[in-house]
């Protein structure tokens, strides 16, 4: 069976390569794709800019979001991959939900851990059946709970098949995460 190609996209402060022991572990076989986000916020790489702590400039974040659909593009062109499935934590999943928001073609699905709402008013995109893993932690200190839920039903609401679960867990991530994404990549 082939496995769909991962996009893993790192949180704040980290690189290229933070996911991709986690990539292997959970979508054994699966191509990666692992881009560093390019933008720097006391020299930490981040994938867009915000104002402040969950305060996000989302105008900066849109045209992040056009870059990393068209490095999906080139990348699928270049190494004859499908839409790839997101693999994103923390910054990395924002960024990832804002492209199931904005660019929708780009990505075959997504698995979030520890997403927040990218965007106050989002676009009616159709998201037609993707699969949306969202992994939140019940004692997330950055992400508060009905901010993760308000994605969830932002994406429902779009047609995504969404799977929302709470673990008992902060913002870091933990070996529940590994399993649950790995049995989800597993049931695509």
């Amino acid at each position: 069976m082939k496995r769909p190609p991962l996009l893993l996209l790192h949180g704040t402060g980290g690189d290229e390569n933070d996911l991709i022991g986690l990539g292997e572990l959970v979508g054994p076989g699966s191509a990666l794709l692992s881009p560093r986000g390019n933008v720097l916020e006391h020299g930490m790489p981040r994938f867009f800019r915000r104002l402040s702590e969950g305060v996000f400039d989302e105008e900066d974040l849109r045209r992040r979001a056009v870059e990393l659909a068209g490095f999906i593009a080139q990348a699928r062109e270049a190494y004859g991959l499908d839409a790839p499935i997101a693999l994103g934590f923390s910054n990395g999943a924002n960024i990832a939900a804002a492209l199931l928001l904005l660019h929708p073609q780009a990505l075959a699905g997504a698995a979030l851990l520890r997403p927040m709402t990218p965007l106050r008013t989002a676009p009616s995109a159709e998201l037609g059946g993707k699969p949306v893993l969202m992994l939140s932690g019940a004692a997330d200190p950055i992400v508060p709970a009905a901010n993760a839920g308000r994605l969830a039903d932002l994406l429902k609401e779009r047609g995504a098949a969404v799977r929302h679960e709470t673990l008992p867990t902060g913002h870091g991530l933990t070996q529940a995460d590994v399993a649950q994404t790995k049995a989800w990549l597993a049931g695509l």
